[in-house]
């Protein structure tokens, strides 16, 4: 393979140890075949911060700005924050998809690994993965947990409606949000007394109809016992708590978000996107959209392009393309 590169480094990197593999081109030996001498040298390290701080020192001693890396689970995100403004800032580090610089079959280890990642590196054939700027992805963090953490909320709720229908209370039948003002009122009564009366629902309920209140009453011909009452306690005080948690993320998330205000109000102006969407594209692609050469390879990267596989002049369609509305494929 041809040299691009006369320093660099592949590493294969795992939860407890990194392999790098240097190469260097001293000089060429032959100037009629082009042939190198190339100087390889190998070293393990451990994955502890100070570990990765000699690493860190290594390639900076070894003027080593070049840096490839799998991106092995998550493992691999350590090492990049800690190289990240090494070579005062000069580094340039690739993470890349395992499967494209897969190797021959053979015997396969750590070492030949990361002398491979660094052969591929040295040619040029290479492809990084696109990774936003620290800032970026610090926000990306916590709009993904928030999905979670909704998720979460979700769930728990759904826990709580099911305690309800065992007990004989099918509020959600009668009540658009059981977790709205109505519905919250009615689960204290319930918490408090085991069962609720044409009374409760007369002073719990707000901003809905005689009629509609006419329904609740019919849906409440339950009882709590003890154990169901502590229950359903417990499971609203868990939710509360979760709650409460979102609305710190919900907080943090607008304070790392504001160097982005101008990205996100314009995003915001597009119908269908509020701001909470808007913030969450900001943190999935960033600001800097020179890294994607067109729409297009920037639409293939969002995942919102159709596949093309053909071969032999006929194309090839999935499966799931070809299921029927009411297939369970």
């Amino acid at each position: 393979m041809q040299t691009i590169l006369h320093n660099c480094c592949g590493m294969d990197i795992h939860k407890d140890t990194v392999v790098a593999c240097v190469l260097k081109t001293c000089e060429t030996v032959d100037a009629k075949t082009s042939e190198e001498n190339t100087v390889q040298e190998l070293r393990v390290f451990k994955t502890f911060p100070d570990d990765l701080a000699q690493l860190r020192s290594w390639l900076e001693s070894e003027n080593c700005c070049h840096v490839a890396m799998e991106s092995t689970g998550v493992y691999w995100t350590p090492v990049y924050d800690a190289l990240e403004d090494a070579c005062g800032g000069k580094m340039k580090l690739i993470v890349t998809n395992a499967r494209h610089m897969r190797n021959v079959p053979g015997k396969k280890t750590d070492i030949k690994d990361a002398e491979w990642i660094a052969s591929l590196l040295r040619a040029g054939l290479l492809d990084g993965s696109f990774i936003p700027p620290l800032e970026v992805r610090e926000l990306r963090q916590l709009t993904r947990y928030r999905k979670n953490v909704v998720q979460d909320i979700n769930t728990q709720k759904n826990r709580i409606e099911k305690s309800l229908q065992q007990a004989g209370f099918k509020l959600s039948t009668f009540l658009s949000d059981v977790f709205g003002v109505s519905g919250r009122n009615l689960i204290r009564v319930l918490i408090k007394k085991g069962k609720l009366t044409p009374t409760d629902v007369e002073y719990a309920t707000t901003r809905i109809s005689q009629e509609k209140k006419a329904e609740i009453k019919l849906a409440i011909n339950g009882k709590l016992t003890k154990h169901q009452r502590k229950f359903l306690e417990l499971q609203i005080s868990h939710l509360d708590q979760q709650i409460a948690h979102l609305d710190v993320i919900e907080q943090s998330i607008t304070e790392l978000s504001e160097p982005f205000a101008d990205e996100v109000s314009r995003l915001d102006t597009i119908p269908g996107i509020a701001e909470t969407s808007a913030t969450a594209i900001v943190a999935e692609i960033g600001t800097d959209m020179s890294k994607f050469p067109t729409a297009e390879h920037f639409c293939s990267w969002a995942g919102v392009t159709p596949g093309d596989n053909s071969s032999a002049g006929k194309k090839k369609v999935q499966e799931s393309l070809l299921a029927t509305p009411t297939s369970k494929a």
